[in-house]
């Protein structure tokens, strides 16, 4: 398959970057310098990454109080200096440049952190430890947050991990299933582990249900996304379609991740070792995280499919999902073809405003219909015609 370039997902100079995180940490532990800087390639379409280890001749004092701005606040587990002088191993989430046509209208940095030391807190999922909070954006031009890097593998996006020579492609089954067991079992863990009643920050505004407020809120960012560009015919068909065939109960309202797939999670093995990006954590039912993890899958398999390979067709099949999660939860999900379809308007979205990055940035021409960048575009009119299940 041709794919196009990577579209540009930042301004910023990585070198000045470095520099500057150098210069903030120094003043965060005496004496600590940020060494191995480096921006994966696989950096992310909204907020980026930086990969860095901390250097520093001795622990740092634990003396600075935790509301001291930007001191370092108490890990959610264990000290992430406890190696003494050695480098330790961290990741930093920087909010998105706001000269890049951002994907989100906001990032809200400490929303992120919050939510990660919540889940930590409340659950056994393997969340990486947040070590700082920095809302100033002097620093490094935006809001941002420190956290541990865990050592091991992700299932990748670009080739996608269902292309041949990828490493899970290249599993055997029985590893793949115990990583498709383990993986739906973060999502039952944390439905069933954290209360929803310790994340009311993460209510979206607005009346009705949870699930009611969450899709007023993905037209508003539909509307956004669109302002001043072409309209989608095909999302909007898909709002009509949703609304039609509205839950009569949309259940119990919980933690939801977001971005739930098992491309955010790193892998010990076949065993998850963290869970990663949570800016798109919200109150919801249970199946906005599972309808997502079903159509990501689905989304990779059908570009696999479309390009003549085979792919993974028995890996996170729907049924099976539902089946392990009903197994874990006692909760047997419940109108699917709503929360999968639902997940594929919402990738819609998200796809669109990164097509329209591109045409910001001069790396693809104005199109003549807005649907043509929808890379799922058959995936999702078969959805709203209900024949794609």
């Amino acid at each position: 398959m041709t794919t196009a370039p990577r579209p540009r997902t930042t301004t910023r100079d990585p070198e000045a970057l470095a520099r500057r995180l150098t210069t903030w940490l120094g003043t965060r532990i005496p004496g600590a310098r940020a060494v191995a800087v480096t921006v994966p390639e696989s950096n992310g379409m909204s907020s980026e990454t930086l990969l860095f280890d901390i250097d520093h001749p001795r622990p740092p004092s634990p003396t600075l109080p935790a509301s001291s701005p930007g001191s370092p606040l108490p890990s959610n587990r264990g000290n992430p200096h406890e190696r003494g002088g050695a480098p330790t191993a961290c990741a930093l989430r920087l909010a998105a440049d706001p000269a890049a046509y951002t994907v989100f209208p906001r990032y809200d940095m400490a929303r992120q952190y919050r939510t990660m030391r919540l889940v930590a807190e409340h659950s056994d999922l393997p969340v990486p430890r947040t070590l700082w909070l920095e809302e100033d954006p002097s620093h490094l031009g935006a809001p941002f947050f420190v956290m541990a890097r865990a050592a091991g593998r992700v299932p990748p996006d670009v080739m996608p991990y269902t292309y041949e020579g990828s490493w899970l492609y290249d599993a055997t089954d029985a590893q793949r299933d115990h990583l498709e067991a383990a993986s739906v079992s973060v999502l039952a863990r944390l439905h069933d582990q954290v209360p929803s009643s310790a994340a009311d920050f993460l209510a979206t505004a607005g009346t009705g249900s949870a699930l009611q407020r969450h899709m007023e809120a993905q037209r508003a960012y539909y509307h956004w996304v669109v302002e001043g560009r072409p309209r989608s015919r095909l999302i909007e068909r898909g709002f009509a379609r949703l609304a039609d065939h509205w839950p009569s109960d949309p259940g119990e309202t919980v933690l939801t991740w977001g971005d739930a797939r098992i491309g955010n999670i790193v892998y010990d093995g076949f065993e998850p070792a963290a869970v990663l990006d949570w800016e798109m954590a919200a109150l919801g039912p249970r199946e906005l995280d599972l309808g997502w993890m079903v159509f990501l899958h689905r989304f990779f398999q059908d570009l696999t499919e479309s390009s003549g390979q085979r792919g993974l067709p028995g890996f996170l099949c729907r049924d099976r999902i539902e089946s392990r999660y009903a197994d874990l939860t006692g909760h047997r999900p419940r109108d699917m073809e709503f929360h999968t379809l639902y997940a594929a308007l919402r990738h819609a979205i998200v796809m669109l405003r990164v097509a329209y990055r591109q045409v910001h940035f001069g790396e693809v021409p104005v199109p003549a219909d807005a649907d043509a960048l929808i890379l799922h575009r058959d995936t999702l009119e078969a959805m709203i015609e209900g024949r794609y299940w």
